[in-house]
């Protein structure tokens, strides 16, 4: 099967991440990937391993053909057997810290360790200063990975300065974006005709900040009085679990103190697609006043960009990437009054708020997930050659081996039997 530009695609696919209807962004990213590689592809068979937390069960699609249970060690044994007996060309792992159990995520090494085929590993987070254990573990995740993707040039960056990995081994691909069309009657659907919209969506969290936003909105309102706030998605499952709803309490009570609750609207569930383009749509201004300084991507950020959307943000690591060039404005960290003064500067400079508009939708096209599908498939064939290049000749005591059954794996140096990768894979 011939891509457009030449190669020929893969035949057989795997992904290893979380997967909807798990209400994270690594599972609406997993299942956005697979669904942009098989409508780009409709000949690579590509199907997912998903991750399962807390001992739940999700009613997954068909396309979900394994799970692991994220602290059960002999659930990673199990999916790498299930993996090795596929025949896949590549696997694409997602990787983020807190999806995998054990020590800093080291129950995926448990599986990696027993792969039998070309891995790419995409990673949502790079630490600049990871501790001993978030480096020990990252450094062999990507030892035992063909290609790293990374969503932003500081990601590269990161990998080359803190674990020493070659350039040539890093693939920079966007985060993918859906194309939809935005609607200008989303305003009037939603109740909001001529008001200024501001939009937050995403999983909160403490450190999205939000607070910070909401104490900027009195300002607001003394020159805009009719704007409105959106704040739109359920708190993070995990923050949940152990805390509860306190911070979306803590968020409720700030808009009743500071008295304005007829502009802050909260919309406290995981939306849909459908759902999350009708706010993208009405929105005149979206905003991240995030307070994580080294996050290295965000989707929600994505989204907007690429929806074409002016956008206001605190200067973490992807922010500063994605907004340069004029496609948004950068505010310290935990500044209501910053804010304020940048959200109604905007609102009131429509040319200027266009003009960023225009930038942001310029990058936009470059963001889709067709595009997104297709560098996915370069650095999987990319993977798959460099695999199987570095097979030395079978030796005579490899055929010996094979021929009894027991099967040295060539791949990662020809010294594990039963096919355990040894550890002498370079980058």
């Amino acid at each position: 099967m011939k891509m457009n530009n030449g190669p020929v695609a893969l035949r057989r696919l795997g992904m290893l991440g979380n997967h909807t209807p798990r209400q994270c962004g690594i599972a609406t990213f997993t299942a956005d990937l697979n669904h942009a590689l098989t409508a780009r592809y409709p000949g690579t068979d590509c199907f997912v391993a998903a991750m399962n937390d807390g001992g739940k069960n999700y009613a997954y699609p068909t396309l979900v053909r394994t799970q692991i249970a994220q602290d059960d060690l002999s659930s990673y044994k199990r999916a790498a057997a299930f993996l090795n007996g596929q025949d896949l060309d590549a696997l694409s792992i997602q990787h983020e810290y807190g999806i995998y159990g054990g020590t800093a995520g080291s129950h995926l090494l448990t599986l990696m360790r027993d792969l039998r085929m070309p891995v790419v590993t995409t990673l949502h987070t790079v630490l600049g200063e990871p501790n001993e254990q978030q480096w020990t573990v990252m450094d062999e995740v990507l030892r035992r990975s063909d290609r790293v993707v990374v969503m932003s040039s500081h990601g590269a960056g990161l990998l080359t300065k803190v674990h020493g990995v070659s350039p040539r081994k890093i693939d920079l691909i966007p985060h993918g974006i859906p194309s939809v069309p935005l609607d200008g009657r989303s305003k009037d659907r939603l109740g909001l005709a001529g008001r200024p919209v501001i939009l937050t969506f995403g999983l909160l969290a403490p450190d999205k900040g939000i607070e910070y936003a909401l104490e900027a909105m009195p300002a607001i309102l003394k020159e805009f009085p009719e704007t409105v706030y959106l704040v739109v998605g359920a708190t993070h499952p995990h923050v949940r679990a152990e805390h509860g709803e306190t911070y979306r309490l803590m968020l409720e009570s700030l808009v009743h103190r500071l008295g304005i609750g007829a502009n802050v609207h909260f919309h406290n569930r995981f939306v849909t697609l459908d759902e999350l383009t009708e706010f993208l749509a009405a929105a005149d201004l979206y905003i991240t006043p995030y307070l994580n300084a080294q996050q290295i991507t965000s989707g929600t950020l994505a989204y907007a960009v690429g929806s074409g959307k002016a956008v206001l943000s605190t200067p973490y690591l992807y922010a500063q990437e994605l907004l340069a060039q004029g496609r948004g404005v950068l505010v310290p960290y935990r500044d209501p009054v910053a804010i304020a003064q940048e959200v109604t500067g905007l609102l009131a400079d429509e040319p200027r708020r266009l003009a960023m508009s225009r930038r942001a939708a310029d990058l936009g096209r470059s963001m889709v997930w067709p595009a997104v599908a297709q560098s996915y498939m370069a650095s999987f064939i990319r993977a798959r050659a460099e695999f199987h290049t570095a097979l030395p000749a079978p030796s005579w005591q490899n055929r010996l081996q094979n021929s009894v059954g027991l099967l040295l794996d060539p791949a990662r140096g020809g010294a594990a039997l039963g096919g355990l990768r040894s550890d002498g894979k370079v980058y």
